[in-house]
C-alpha cells in the first residue's frame, strides 16, 4: 500500500530550455510536440502571439513562450519545438520553446514552492522549483502563463 502512495505523488514534467534557463511543463497538459512549421500571423495580436497553425484540421494559436515571459527573442534552430497543450479554459494552445530535452519524474519532496517577486515576470509564471540531481528546474504554472498577461493588458 505504501508503494502505491509513493507512485501517486510522482509528477512528470517535460524539461525544456529557453536560453540558459531550464523549465518544466506538467506532462498532463501536453497533447503533442511538433517541429517548427509555418505559422500564419494574425493581425492585432500581442507580440508574444506568433499566429496560428492548422493541426489536423484544428486551428491552434501559437505563443512564443520567451516573449510571454519577458525573455529576449532568438532565431529558430533545428531544436526549436512547439509544445501543444490542452487546457480546460481555452482548449489547445502551442508554446514555442528553444528545445525539448527529456521527460523527468519529480517526487513531492523534490519540489518546493517559491515566493514571487511581483516585478519579475519570469518568476511570476513559475509556481515551484524541482531539484534534479545537482540542478534546479523552474516548474511553470501554465494557467498563469496563459491567462495572466492577457488580463493585465486588458486592465492597463
Amino acid at each position: 500500500m505504501d508503494e502505491l502512495k509513493v507512485l501517486s505523488e510522482v509528477v512528470q514534467y517535460i524539461k525544456v530550455e529557453m536560453g540558459d534557463e531550464t523549465f518544466g511543463i506538467d506532462i498532463s497538459y501536453v497533447d503533442n510536440i511538433l517541429r517548427m512549421q509555418r505559422i500564419t500571423r494574425v493581425p492585432n495580436t500581442p507580440d508574444y502571439i506568433k499566429g496560428v497553425i492548422n493541426l489536423r484540421g484544428e486551428i491552434v494559436p501559437i505563443m512564443n513562450l520567451r516573449l510571454k515571459m519577458g525573455l529576449e527573442e532568438v532565431e529558430e534552430t533545428k531544436a526549436t519545438r512547439i509544445i501543444i497543450v490542452k487546457m480546460d479554459q481555452i482548449g489547445k494552445l502551442g508554446f514555442i520553446v528553444d528545445c525539448v530535452k527529456e521527460v523527468i519524474s519529480l517526487e513531492e519532496e523534490q519540489m518546493e514552492s517559491i515566493i514571487h517577486d511581483s516585478k519579475d515576470e519570469t518568476t511570476h509564471f513559475v509556481n515551484a522549483v524541482g531539484k534534479v540531481g545537482d540542478s534546479i528546474i523552474s516548474l511553470l504554472d501554465l494557467n498563469t502563463v496563459v491567462l495572466d498577461k492577457a488580463v493585465r493588458e486588458d486592465n492597463a
